[in-house]
């Protein structure tokens, strides 16, 4: 029985009626504008008149409905009323969308009139109905149609009935515009559509920031940490070297800080400033930060770097700094050989590594073979995959590891 009665004692019912009450009367000022035609028919019959004016107020009404703005509105004002999840429309507004937005608000204004009328005589009913309010003769009539109370506890249960059946008109149509507003306010087929390529679109670029920041973070803790070491290793002995480590790791977590700062802006959706761009022009100063950790870097870069531009350029400097971190993090040292060759249809990335004997379960193409995706070599082959290019990475000989990858100049149309 409790649950029967719940919906009669949330706020969001009388919330959703008021929201329907609103409309109604929003309608009035189009009233006067309405009965002109009327007026300026004095001939005809009352009820023509009545019906003239009816419809042509309904006109006007649709016609506010298929301005640009009121879709937004009434979605705004439809969520927060009535609690319905409807998102923002998207995309450019078709003829179908007006016109249902437009059948939307004469429902509403519908609804909006019935309902406040019949709660207003409801309510004046359950005042005037008990017998001590107005005498004992006291009734309530509509249309030649008569309510009428006996005093006593008889006219004290009509009452009641009558409050309760107003607030049960509350709850109808409540029921009635949240059942029409995802019909009519929804989205269409076509805003569908716009909506999952929007969300397609945020994840890719999410997806995107998820590499940069590990790409950039991971590699930036990992020569820190060696550096660290090697400062710590040398500082009595060899203070100008140990500073020489310090002011690496300064400078390269001065860029993981501007990596960070950018990404996090984005991913709370703020006014992040200018996102850093770190290109294949900016390899030597990478180059030049491992050497100050104690790594020994054998480059060997070849071919026109200036034809490689815009978000290959930045995907191949991620991919080598990638490649590098690895070797820091699981190389057995040695000498890590760098090599970038731009052709003029493709750019070759190779990094190789020492490793110790017998590691590596074989050459990886494909990021299936990893238990996790979206960091480290899995990041890799993601990205890659992305830019239509072809990776390899495993075993080269005994005791190395080698990351191979093959970009096009020119992406496929």
């Amino acid at each position: 029985m409790f649950r029967g009665i719940r919906p009669l004692l949330r706020g969001s019912t009388y919330s959703g009626a008021l929201f329907a009450y609103c409309g109604a009367l929003a309608s009035l000022p189009l009233l006067p504008v309405a009965a002109l035609p009327a007026m300026a028919w004095p001939s005809a019959s009352w009820g023509v008149q009545v019906a003239l004016t009816v419809l042509v107020w309904s006109v006007l009404i649709g016609v506010i409905g298929l301005a640009p703005t009121t879709r937004r509105v009434l979605i705004a004002c439809a969520r927060r009323m009535l609690g319905v999840p409807l998102p923002d429309p998207v995309g450019e507004r078709r003829r179908a969308d007006r016109l249902r937005t437009s059948l939307w608000l004469l429902t509403h204004v519908a609804l909006g009139w019935a309902g406040a009328q019949l709660s207003v005589l409801l309510f004046v009913a359950a005042l005037l109905l008990p017998g001590g309010w107005a005498g004992a003769e006291a009734g309530v009539s509509v249309n030649g149609w008569t309510l009428r109370a006996e005093s006593g506890w008889q006219s004290w249960a009509s009452a009641l009935g009558c409050l309760l059946l107003a607030v049960a008109l509350c709850l109808a149509v409540t029921y009635a515009l949240r059942w029409l507003a995802p019909r009519l306010l929804g989205p269409s087929s076509a805003e569908r559509l716009a909506l999952a390529a929007e969300r397609e679109r945020a994840l890719a670029e999410r997806n995107r920031l998820a590499h940069e920041l590990h790409d950039s973070i991971g590699h930036t803790l990992t020569a820190a940490t060696i550096q660290a070491a090697v400062a710590g290793e040398v500082l009595c002995a060899d203070p100008v070297a140990a500073r020489a480590a310090l002011r690496s790791i300064e400078e390269s977590t001065r860029a993981a800080l501007e990596d960070l700062d950018y990404v996090l802006g984005m991913l709370r959706e703020e006014k992040a400033g200018t996102a850093p761009t770190r290109t294949l022009a900016d390899l030597p100063e990478l180059l030049d930060r491992l050497r100050h950790a104690g790594a020994v870097v054998e480059p060997e870069l070849s071919g026109d770097h200036a034809q490689v531009q815009g978000t290959l350029s930045r995907a191949a400097y991620r991919i080598v700094q990638e490649g590098l971190t690895n070797a820091l993090r699981h190389g057995a040292g040695g000498p890590i050989r760098v090599t970038v060759t731009a052709a003029p249809d493709s750019l070759e990335l190779d990094v190789v590594n020492r490793t110790g004997a017998g590691s590596g379960a074989g050459t990886v193409k494909s990021p299936d073979a990893f238990p996790t995706s979206g960091h480290g070599l899995p990041g890799l082959f993601e990205r890659v995959r992305l830019l239509h290019g072809d990776i390899e990475a495993g075993p080269d000989g005994p005791e190395h590891w080698r990351l191979a990858v093959r970009l096009p100049v020119r992406l496929p149309a």
